[in-house]
């Protein structure tokens, strides 16, 4: 919040027209016994001022309106005449004005929460940080002992625009002190001082802060959360609090959050296992179904992926789930759109259209109809298919990248090569800057062999966006692919795999190099951890060569086989078994 120093002087008052109205904000009348006359603190006089003080307030004069409502509650000793004033202040942007009303509500009412409530934010939006600490310890201490937690864990939202985090920091630790011990309540004190700490860039005390309070109790969310927030490469002891907290009974909820960490981080086996976990401990979520289906799509798995999407409908509709809220729209989405891909697997397209047509939400329509595209082509239909797709209206930038990027699948996928290309052509000629585009190009180009154009598009894209993983990546695989420039090859992978540290495909890359460097054990090393990572028929096939080329042929045509299945139609799988003439 914005202030601008002190309001304008107090105005003479001027000649009002005052209509009559009921204002009943006022100091409460006790029940008066029949026949009793009825007394009360708002006499003519004190109406007339409150009168006269909304009306200034209302008509520009926030001053005079201000000085007027504050003068009443004091003589009234009434909150809700402190608090008005305190609002007009803000209103009209005066936080020093603002912070005497509050300090004068919290001098005559000592015990009101309200009135030390609103002494704390000011303090706050003033970035008055050094007074913080007495109404803050007002603040947790007038919390009933049920929700003295909830209040702890909602004290970093009060210093969300805070300028200097640090001192916000070391204020609230002060000022939690008498709680940091507390087995009832410490968990939470040093979950919240852990996000001050973090807040103020403070990783390596955040991570204390999330030990200390996990130690005092093991169970509590707060601390494991804090740490799962702060899962990266640079901070591995941040997943060992997770863990831990694993290890005993957790809420689904936490774990599915984990394992869409696991997931963010191409780590697909790990999650895997979380997944399998709730679905066992609670099998009636359904979050736990959807995600494991995708991701049992993405690993080839169609009859593992068909039976949890399944079972995520038959638990979204047993719930009566409102298809309407947006989670539960984009969930049923996702499984409708995801069965249907199935479905056109087994090339069952009846279904697959069935599925498709479940789709109602405008939002989505698009993306139905770009899949039923999906279906026509492989249908063999690619004309009619590329007619759908750019008959759909468009309703944004978005949707026509969305155009784009389906039609050229499709014509990848029927190896039309030189069509992909000329929509890319066409497309980056108006959007040059679009890197998605430019590098989905130097792919159509390598597949043409028209490998300078290919290398030319992808530096393109280092330069104009050095942190796309995926070109240095592709460029370097292309080079080892040819067995050329391997030592460039090599630092272009090293680079990708410095920006995305755990990508099994990138794993996969640099293995490749070796391979073809000569370094079979590092190589054979290099493909085991990518395939556990991320079971995939490309891996698989490059991991069959080289157990192949080191005379261990039974195990490279064991791993061929599961590549097989996961994907039979793979490029490289059938070229590499074509190439070394082996059949399975």
């Amino acid at each position: 919040m914005d202030y601008y120093g002190p309001m304008f002087p107090l105005n003479r008052f001027s000649l009002l027209v005052v209509l009559v109205c009921a204002l009943n904000a006022q100091a409460q009348t006790p029940e008066i016994k029949s026949g009793a006359a009825a007394s009360s603190a708002l006499d003519s006089e004190l109406f007339y001022q409150l009168l006269l003080g909304e009306l200034n307030a209302r008509e520009g004069e926030p001053g005079t309106g201000y000085a007027l409502l504050l003068d009443a509650a004091r003589k009234t000793n009434d909150s809700k005449l402190y608090q008005r004033a305190v609002e007009i202040a803000l209103q009209s942007r005066s936080g020093e004005s603002a912070l005497m009303a509050a300090r004068a509500w919290r001098q005559a009412l000592p015990t009101s929460r309200e009135a030390n409530r609103y002494l704390l934010q000011i303090l706050i939006s003033l970035n008055r940080i050094g007074e913080i600490q007495e109404p803050l310890k007002r603040e947790v201490a007038a919390a009933d002992a049920k929700d003295r937690a909830v209040t702890l864990l909602t004290i970093p939202r009060y210093f969300a625009r805070v300028s200097d985090k640090k001192m916000a920091a070391a204020a609230v630790e002060q000022a939690l002190a008498a709680y940091l011990a507390s087995t009832a309540v410490g968990a939470a004190a040093w979950t919240t001082i852990g996000r001050m700490r973090l807040d103020a860039g403070d990783s390596d005390g955040a991570l204390e802060a999330a030990r200390r309070g996990q130690a005092l109790d093991a169970r509590a969310d707060g601390p494991a959360l804090l740490a799962l927030s702060m899962i990266n490469p640079k901070t591995p002891q941040a997943e060992t609090i997770v863990k831990k907290h694993l290890e005993g009974p957790a809420r689904p909820e936490f774990r599915m959050d984990y394992a869409r960490t696991l997931l963010d981080s191409q780590r697909y086996a790990e999650a895997a296992v979380q997944l399998e976990t709730i679905t066992l401990e609670k099998p009636d979520y359904p979050p736990a179904w959807l995600i494991r289906g995708a991701l049992a799509l993405q690993n080839e798995d169609t009859s593992a992926a068909e039976h949890s999407l399944l079972r995520y409908l038959e638990l979204t509709q047993a719930r009566g789930a409102d298809a309407t809220r947006p989670e539960t729209a984009r969930g049923l989405v996702q499984a409708y759109l995801s069965l249907a891909q199935i479905a056109e697997r087994k090339k069952d397209f009846a279904a697959a259209e069935a599925w498709l047509k479940k789709i109602d939400n405008p939002e989505e329509l698009l993306n139905a109809q770009l899949r039923r595209a999906g279906i026509l082509a492989r249908q063999g239909k690619v004309a009619e298919a590329r007619q759908l797709i750019r008959s759909q209206p468009e309703s944004s930038t978005q949707d026509a990248r969305m155009k784009v990027a389906a039609e050229v699948e499709l014509l990848r996928e029927a190896k039309q090569y030189q069509s992909a290309y000329d929509v890319l052509a066409e497309v980056t000629a108006l959007y040059p800057d679009d890197f998605d585009l430019v590098y989905d190009m130097a792919m159509i180009a390598e597949k043409l062999g028209k490998f300078d154009e290919m290398e030319s598009l992808l530096q393109k894209v280092i330069v104009g966006k050095p942190e796309y993983q995926h070109a240095y990546n592709a460029l370097g695989f292309s080079l080892a692919e040819r067995n050329t420039r391997l030592s460039e090859a090599r630092q272009l992978i090293l680079k990708a795999l410095d920006l995305a540290p755990d990508d099994p495909f990138i794993t996969d890359s640099l293995a490749w190099v070796e391979y073809r460097s000569g370094n079979l054990e590092q190589a054979l090393h290099l493909l085991r951890l990518a395939f556990k990572a991320k079971p995939d028929a490309e891996i698989a096939a490059h991991l069959g060569e080289v157990l192949w080329t080191m005379g261990q042929r039974e195990e490279a045509i064991s791993f061929w086989r599961q590549g097989a299945k996961i994907g039979a139609e793979n490029e490289t799988l059938l070229d590499t078994l074509k190439r070394l003439q082996v059949k399975l």
